[in-house]
């Protein structure tokens, strides 16, 4: 992966849920790091047959580690007027330079 192929504008993003004093619970979304990334559908390559047997990732997100940010699936991505539900973070090749994200699409029929 090179540095042309990461520009995709991503937000990571951190619901928070607050009840108002009616009890009413509202989620309102607090943005992390707005960035840029790689972004990779899923398709019919050997990489995401093999991530199909264990995971129902539509997605797949590169980009570099944000210092002082540890990305967890408590976190969501928007990109794209798009929502997207974290389901695995790993460190590329563990050298602490990228981090891979696998998120499943969130649509309004659930």
């Amino acid at each position: 992966m090179s540095f042309g192929r990461t520009n995709t504008p991503i937000s990571i993003v951190q619901e928070v849920v607050t009840k108002d004093t009616e009890g009413f619970a509202t989620k309102t979304d607090n943005i992390l790091v707005s960035i840029h990334a790689y972004q990779e559908g899923r398709h019919g390559s050997q990489k995401w047959v093999n991530r199909a047997a264990f995971s129902e990732a539509t997605d797949l997100f590169r980009f570099r580690v944000i210092p002082g940010l540890t990305v967890t699936t408590a976190h969501v991505i928007l990109c794209e007027n798009n929502r997207f539900k974290i389901t695995s973070v790993e460190d590329v090749k563990g050298r602490g330079m990228y981090i891979e994200v696998l998120a499943k699409k969130v649509t309004p029929d659930g």
